[in-house]
């Protein structure tokens, strides 16, 4: 008897030789049955030879090429935040979202709001106060992404030791005297101070003018620089700066002249602080030792040196004669220009009168010509220089062509000047009573984030006051009170001027059934309380012929 075992493995050997017969078999007759396939399929038409062809065709073509994987897109931490900012406008119904915390003390004038934003900014620094003075409080950070600023910041000395790594820490936290006090203690300890710090020491002194930050201005003593060369400052807002006067002999000069070697750096700090504090007579003698030292000025001298030019020389030929003389100085230096030496320029000529509209052409091409785009600093130079009266507006379209030319285009901040512009520009267009140019002014702000340059809320609520009365002048009726409606009180806060100016344009488009509605805005605005405004607007009221009804009469 044979085991089950066995007889399977029998049965597996036959069948493997079956297997092998098989594949022989075709083997040795493959070739003779393709070739007696090809001459039937080739007469059959089944439509499908061509089309399969053509399909491996393409992907032997979409092999061969190569495959671009796209870029990983990296998104910021609050993307989705600015995605759903942007799917939010405006609403010109409601004051400023700043104002919105509390609907009962919303401010309802600019004086208002003036003081809200001033009590806001103090509730904040007060809070900041405290948690920097009692950081141990305010350990755990929720906030995601991380926000340093709201984090406790150090405000304190924490280094007593006499060590240069101290000096630093007092320069870092704006401390002027503690700073120079312990420069002092090093040099007489004998230690070197390294003059990457020393150059920061000076930077620090001369920024602040040998003050403490927010210190009081101290009354002018025998050393300060004669009155003569400090220019003269108008307007109530400057009277009311207070502005620090450079000393002679301060400790800015003292550590100067105390340096073994004296570099660029430490002249280009000297050099800048005598100009932002009016000393320039100082600044163009240190200039003077520089050169006889043999070193090279970089561009910060040459701009500071630039804005002090017109306010060491008396006639308009003398200024810009030595403004060329500087200009021709950085090309011997080969010291490239920036932008700003560029609009430095442009400010300085606006003292030149005269001479001011010619070389500020030349300067513009100039300055195209090294490949430096104007920011909006340079235009409101140019603006100031060809719109300098109103006589002279009227004869020069420089306005049109520089709009045309920023028709679309949208701007960063690149001088602290060019928050000047736009208000600049609207007030020319008030002048020469062209409303076309204040609408392609304003269609200007509105492109993108421009509206950011305006500047701050007195700048912004004059920009837009000087637009309003462009408006009142010039629109019809309906025009007015769509804007009216579009920038009260979102942008901007109704106030005297404006009031008589929608006084003046109702009263000439005879719609003095308006007024009810602009006295429903003066009462939540304030404005009831000024009896001139009130004298006026019942004035317009009895001008008008009322109905036997209203007017009560039989």
């Amino acid at each position: 008897m044979v085991p089950s075992s066995q007889k399977a493995t029998r049965c597996c050997i036959k069948m493997a030789a079956s297997g092998r017969h098989v594949g022989q078999y075709f083997k040795r007759n493959g070739r003779l049955l393709t070739f007696n396939l090809e001459p039937s399929l080739s007469r059959r038409s089944f439509g499908w030879t061509s089309s399969r062809g053509q399909v491996a065709a393409d992907a032997n073509k979409e092999s061969d090429e190569n495959i671009i994987l796209p870029r990983k897109k990296t998104w910021s931490q609050v993307a989705v935040l600015e995605a759903l900012s942007s799917t939010v406008g405006r609403d010109p119904t409601m004051y400023n979202y700043r104002f919105q915390d509390d609907p009962f003390l919303s401010p309802r004038s600019f004086p208002e709001s003036k003081l809200f934003s001033k009590a806001q900014e103090s509730g904040k620094a007060a809070a900041k106060y405290f948690i920097d003075s009692h950081p141990k409080f305010f350990t755990k950070d929720f906030a995601e992404p991380h926000i340093p600023c709201l984090m406790p910041q150090t405000v304190s000395v924490r280094l007593e030791e006499v060590s240069e790594e101290a000096l630093k820490e007092r320069i870092s936290l704006r401390k002027v005297s503690a700073a120079t006090d312990m420069y002092d203690q090093l040099l007489q300890s004998g230690t070197n101070v390294s003059m990457e710090t020393t150059h920061d020491l000076l930077d620090l002194i001369c920024l602040y003018c040998d003050q403490e930050p927010g210190q009081e201005v101290e009354p002018q003593t025998e050393d300060v620089e004669p009155a003569e060369e400090r220019p003269r400052v108008r307007g109530r807002q400057n009277r009311e700066r207070p502005e620090f006067t450079w000393r002679e002999n301060n400790n800015a000069e003292r550590i100067f002249n105390l340096l073994p070697h004296r570099d660029t750096r430490c002249y280009s700090a000297l050099i800048r602080g005598t100009v932002k504090h009016k000393a320039y007579t100082k600044a163009f003698s240190l200039y003077t030792d520089l050169l006889n030292e043999r070193l090279t000025a970089d561009v910060h001298i040459f701009n500071a040196l630039i804005l002090a030019a017109p306010f060491v020389r008396e006639k308009y030929a003398e200024r810009w004669e030595l403004m060329e003389e500087l200009l021709t100085q950085m090309n011997q230096q080969s010291v490239q220009p920036s932008l700003l030496t560029f609009n430095n320029i442009l400010k300085s000529l606006r003292r030149c009168d005269s001479l001011a509209r010619s070389k500020s052409l030349q300067i513009l091409s100039e300055m195209k010509a090294v490949g430096l785009v104007p920011s909006l600093a340079t235009y409101n130079h140019v603006l100031g220089i060809f719109y300098k009266t109103s006589f002279t507006a009227k004869k020069t379209n420089i306005l049109q062509e520089i709009l045309s030319e920023l028709r679309g285009k949208q701007f960063t901040c690149q001088d602290p000047d060019d928050v000047h512009f736009f208000r600049t520009a609207m007030k020319i267009c008030l002048d020469i009573k062209d409303l076309e140019l204040g609408y392609e002014v304003q269609r200007l702000v509105e492109v993108g984030e421009n509206w950011r340059l305006l500047g701050n809320d007195s700048q912004s609520t004059g920009y837009y006051g000087v637009f309003f009365n462009l408006l009142c002048m010039m629109e019809n009726v309906d025009g007015v009170l769509k804007w009216y409606k579009h920038l009260v009180p979102s942008l901007f806060y109704l106030n005297s001027q404006a009031t008589r100016s929608l006084f003046q344009a109702l009263d000439t488009d005879s719609r003095l059934d308006l007024l009810p509605l602009i006295w429903k805005d003066m009462k939540s605005s304030g404005l009831d309380k000024f009896s001139d405004l009130v004298e006026d607007l019942l004035t317009l009221m009895a001008r008008e012929e009322h109905s036997p009804e209203v007017s009560g009469r039989s």
